[in-house]
């Protein structure tokens, strides 16, 4: 499983950093106005649905029956149980966005409901819908195919797709944004055409496992009725902290222009270590769990879930810590160009360090949930998921007012509402776990969090005394600050990892499964 993570993380984080060209690219031709708010709510809104459909409530519905399958029956159980699927969420999907394409006034007015009184913002993102929608098609059949591949631990496949929608997009944004007269267009077709060719990428790899799927229709499949039985309840638990990012840039659709951006970009600086790390390991134990349940193995079950809540608490507490610290540098470094603004960097720098502040709750909820997903209890994590929306809701409440009537910071509110209520999820997901018994933490936590907590002090220490030196960041040119950069994030990595091997933490702690 560590193999496995690696690789999976290794072409996550190529998707990652090249996330992060795309977007400096997007700062660089958008900035973060009023077209640009339209932009990032046009592609939000399909990736919702997708990380809800194909990230969220369907793969954890769909990877612990088929694995199932795959344990205890032939192939062709398999392939049949593959096509029926093709067929049933294809269906819907293909309804979902021709609905969505023909009324896309409506789902604009439900997802930016503060653009109702501005006619302009309101057409445009209207407009834009209808050409990103449907990339919710392609990139949830995709995620379709990912978790068969997946399933079949051929983890390197799914995990560079992504980099198709980034090419796809610098490509339209260099290229094409030119000859359009709101560039936002060029962007929005860039989405559909990335969508055609991570789908059109899978197909030959399904092949080759010989999955490739012949949709057919047949909802009466009982494979097809314990995949809806159990994804239903899904669609809430699994996709809270969406939800949860969601209702962010619907109520900041209310606030001054450049909030939804402020927030994409924090946003999209959080999903760095999230998706490279926490995602790849949620990926690999998905499967791995639901065939140690199905072969009824208590012992391993606990053992692998174990492991994966050290590997995320290994790296989602530096990645909290450096994020908060080194907000304005990496914003600065990153996105101060073309017509990304001071105010722009500021404005999203504060909400990065109140996103980066549930980055261990984000991160441990892609880990815990499928401990309840491969049991294919779903019930559980929806509970759980209403009382942290509604702990999202009240907290939002408590900070946005406040914030933005006296310092003019109500997206920080959001964020920071967002990060709370994700320690309430993962806090609760973890209680549940322990309560029913199937999760025991294994001996030496807590000289492990002893460990941990000193390798975090050192490289706090050492960021803050480096950021005395080099404070300029507004004024130096983008080399300048690049150099910088390097130095800082170099400098903390070696001294954390320099402190865990002095304090006695190996390689070979993460390989005793």
């Amino acid at each position: 499983m560590l193999r496995s993570s690696v690789v999976t993380g290794s072409m996550t984080m190529m998707s990652r950093v090249l996330g992060l060209v795309r977007d400096q690219v997007l700062a660089h031709v958008l900035g973060a106005g009023g077209a640009a708010d339209a932009f990032f709510l046009a592609f939000k809104i399909p990736n919702f649905f997708r990380r809800l459909f194909s990230e969220g409530a369907f793969s954890q519905a769909f990877v612990p029956v088929l694995s199932e399958y795959r344990q205890n029956g032939p192939h062709a159980a398999v392939q049949a149980l593959v096509d029926r699927v093709a067929g049933c969420l294809g269906s819907v999907l293909l309804l979902v966005t021709v609905l969505a394409v023909i009324g896309s006034p409506v789902v604009a007015a439900i997802f930016a409901s503060g653009y109702l009184n501005d006619p302009l913002k309101f057409t445009l993102l209207s407009d834009l819908i209808r050409i990103t929608f449907p990339y919710l098609l392609l990139i949830s059949l995709t995620g379709f195919a990912g978790a068969v591949l997946n399933s079949y631990d051929r983890f390197a496949v799914p995990a560079f797709t992504p980099v198709l929608l980034n090419i796809c997009m610098i490509g339209a944004a260099w290229f094409a944004a030119p000859w359009f007269s709101q560039p936002v267009f060029a962007l929005a077709w860039g989405v559909l055409v990335a969508g055609i060719l991570s789908l059109l990428f899978q197909l030959p790899f399904l092949r080759r496992i010989h999955l490739l799927p012949v949709p057919r229709l047949d909802w009466q499949d009982p494979g097809v009725k314990r995949i809806l039985t159990l994804m239903v309840p899904a669609l809430f638990g699994v996709s809270v902290s969406q939800i949860n990012l969601m209702l962010d840039s619907i109520l900041a659709s209310f606030l001054p222009d450049g909030s939804v951006g402020w927030l994409f970009y924090s946003d999209r600086l959080v999903e760095l270590p999230l998706g490279v790390f926490a995602i790849a390991v949620a990926t690999v134990i998905m499967p791995n769990l639901s065939r140690q349940h199905a072969a009824q193995s208590g012992e391993h079950f606990n053992r692998t879930l174990d492991w994966a809540i050290r590997m995320i608490v290994l790296i989602a507490l530096p990645s909290l810590l450096a994020l908060v610290i080194l907000a304005q540098p990496i914003l600065f470094t990153l996105f101060h160009h073309g017509q990304m603004t001071v105010r722009d960097i500021l404005m999203s720098s504060y909400s990065l360090q109140a996103y980066a502040l549930g980055l261990l709750g984000f991160m441990l909820i892609k880990v815990l949930a499928p401990g309840y997903f491969a049991r294919q209890d779903m019930k559980t994590p929806v509970r759980i998921g209403i009382i942290a929306v509604f702990a999202n809701i009240g907290m939002k409440a408590l900070f946005v007012a406040p914030l933005y009537f006296l310092f003019n910071l109500g997206h920080v509110g959001l964020a920071l509402a967002t990060a709370l209520a994700a320690y309430v999820n993962a806090g609760l997901l973890y209680r549940g776990l322990r309560r029913s018994g199937v999760y025991q933490p294994e001996r030496g936590w807590g000289r492990l969090m002893m460990r941990y907590g000193t390798a975090n002090l050192m490289m706090v220490l050492a960021l803050l005394g480096l950021l005395q030196v080099w404070s300029d960041w507004a004024t130096w040119d983008w080399l300048q600050r690049a150099m910088r950069l390097g130095a800082l994030c170099g400098a903390g990595f070696m001294v954390y990892v320099i402190t865990l091997a002095v304090v006695g933490v190996r390689l070979k702690d993460f390989r005793n499964l």
